[in-house]
Formats: structure tokens, C-alpha cells, sequence
């Protein structure tokens, strides 16, 4: 495919995303007119049109829809095909895209990114936090090369392998000498508690309410917050609670944990991958030491 065809379908794919050519043209650094002027190029090459401009906002029509499937696929190979051409077999160099959802970042991501930096300096990282379901869509779309996130439904296209089983547990910022000894609480007592949980677009809070649904608790809610760090500041000067994996707890020795009665339900965390796609020597390195820092941890295997 020569080069001009490549612009092509970029530019036919920025104006699909944006639905106007003066949006596109920003994002492309190009001029309205040249934008305008190339996409009626590829048009007649192909002889049909791509884009209805008509209305308000300019729409792919059928044919354009189906062009630009291919477009974003070819795009996407072609991407793969440069990273599996310079990937570097002896680990020297090469580069690593990892998403990960926030509860991660409490005490996973930095372990994780000192060990490989340790085993393979040359290697970047990139590493982005953000919800489960960017992180599947970044994978499909080739934005990612792994994902550390939940087992569950997942889109099509994303294979997941358990990693190690993450336990929720009720934590409070009062140090007691029995703190190992302290009787399982009912849930239904969680009433007498005012809570500090992560927001609703966290996967977390929503096993959390799951479980007091499950057992018609209604627990008093004083702060919500996007942050694990500020829960655990929080919790620690405040008289409020709050529900953290044991990860967490165990690095906070400020923290207790007070066990429910029953327990919230185990989770399971998994390595995420888009099917079919490009492993190179750094994602397969990664994957390597992922596995070896769950043994050495001690985290609990995942069944």
C-alpha cells in the first residue's frame, strides 16, 4: 500500500471520528480544504462515496462504514507488523503498553514496574490507569499490549488468564492490640458504620454494593472518592471505614481489618490480551515475571 493510500485512510478515519472535516483537520494539522480535497480522492479511486455530507454532522454512509471496519484493521495490522519487525528478541530494547484499573495502582503496578525495569531496563513502559472497559476496548483497538484487570464477562476478542484471587475486607483506621482477634462483624451491623467507598465507576464499588444487595445491608455512606490513596488517608484520620483488598491493608499498618460476617466474595484478577494480536519478547516478559512476583508475594492462586 503506498504511502498516500496510508494518509488516506487516516484522514477518512479522523473524519468518521470526529464527524467534521474542521475537527479532523485540527487533530491532523492540515489545512480544511487539503482534508476535504484528499477524501474525494479516495472517493474516486475507489468509485463510491464515503462520507454523507448533508446533514449537520458528516456521516460515514454504508459503504463507508464498511471501508472504514477494513481501514482500522489494515491500520492496526500494519502497526503490529512495525513492532514485530524491530522487536528485539534479546530484551535490550523494545517497548511495553499496559492499562491497568486503579485498585492496581494501590499495590501491584509499583512491585510489578520495579521488578521489570530490575530485569530489563532497556525496555519502556507505558502505563496507564483507567476502567476495565477502556482498558478491553484498548486492546481491541491495539492501544494496549496487556491489561490487568477482573475475570468476568469480557468483550469479544479479549482472552483473559487468572493471575491470583484478591480478598475484600471491611478496614478501619483504629490500631487495637487484639486487631488479629477481632470477631467477624454481620453485615447487617454496618449500619452502625459510616463508609468511605471509591466511586461508582470503579469495578470495585460495584462488587462492594453487589455483596450489601446480596444481603439487603444499607450501610451509611459519608464520602465517596476516586481514589484509593485518599481513602486510606481518609480512613486513617477519620472515624469512617472503608473496603479494601487485604494487599492494601497488609501495607498500611495503620489500617485494620475487621472480617464480615459473611465474607465478601473473593475476585478473581487476570492478565488480559486481545486474541490473535502480536505477543513480543517484552509482553511475553512481562507475562513471565507477572506469573513469578504472584508466587513470591504470596498472593492466593486463582482456582
Amino acid at each position: 500500500m503506498a504511502a498516500l493510500e496510508l494518509r488516506h485512510l487516516r484522514y477518512l478515519l479522523a473524519v468518521a471520528e470526529h464527524g467534521n472535516f474542521t475537527r479532523a483537520a485540527e487533530e491532523l494539522h492540515i489545512s480544511q480544504p487539503t482534508l476535504s480535497q484528499q477524501i474525494k480522492q479516495l472517493e474516486r479511486t475507489l468509485g463510491v462515496q464515503l462520507l454523507d455530507r448533508t446533514g449537520r454532522t458528516v456521516r460515514l454512509t454504508d459503504a463507508g462504514a464498511v471501508y472504514t471496519d477494513h481501514a482500522r484493521r489494515a491500520l492496526r495490522d500494519l502497526a503490529a507488523a512495525e513492532r514485530a519487525v524491530h522487536d528485539v528478541q534479546d530484551l535490550s530494547r523494545g517497548h511495553l503498553r499496559l492499562g491497568v484499573t486503579p485498585t492496581f495502582t494501590a499495590y501491584l503496578v509499583g512491585p510489578l514496574t520495579a521488578e521489570f525495569h530490575t530485569r530489563h531496563p532497556g525496555i519502556s513502559l507505558t502505563l496507564m490507569e483507567m476502567t476495565q472497559d477502556r482498558i478491553e476496548a484498548a486492546l481491541l483497538a491495539d492501544d494496549l499490549d496487556l491489561g490487568i484487570a477482573f475475570a468476568g464477562p469480557h468483550l469479544p476478542g479479549i482472552t483473559a488468564t487468572a493471575l491470583f484471587t484478591e480478598t475484600l475486607t471491611l478496614v478501619t483506621g483504629t490500631r487495637r492490640p487484639d486487631a488479629g482477634h477481632v470477631s467477624p462483624l454481620p453485615v447487617k451491623e454496618l449500619t452502625d458504620l459510616r463508609l468511605a467507598l471509591l466511586s461508582g465507576d470503579f469495578a470495585t464499588r460495584g462488587h462492594i454494593d453487589a455483596y450489601f444487595t446480596h444481603h439487603r445491608a444499607a450501610p451509611r455512606i459519608g464520602v465517596e472518592a476516586n481514589s484509593i490513596q485518599a481513602l486510606t488517608e481518609i480512613v486513617r484520620r477519620t472515624g469512617l471505614a472503608t473496603v479494601l483488598p487485604d494487599a492494601i491493608t497488609h501495607d498500611h499498618p495503620h489500617l485494620t481489618p475487621v472480617p464480615l460476617a459473611p465474607p465478601l466474595p473473593t475476585r478473581t484478577v487476570t492478565l488480559l490480551r486481545r486474541e490473535g494480536a502480536y505477543h513480543g519478547a517484552a509482553t511475553r516478559a512481562f507475562t513471565r515475571l507477572t506469573r513469578d512476583l504472584v508466587r513470591t508475594r504470596g498472593y492466593t492462586p486463582a482456582p
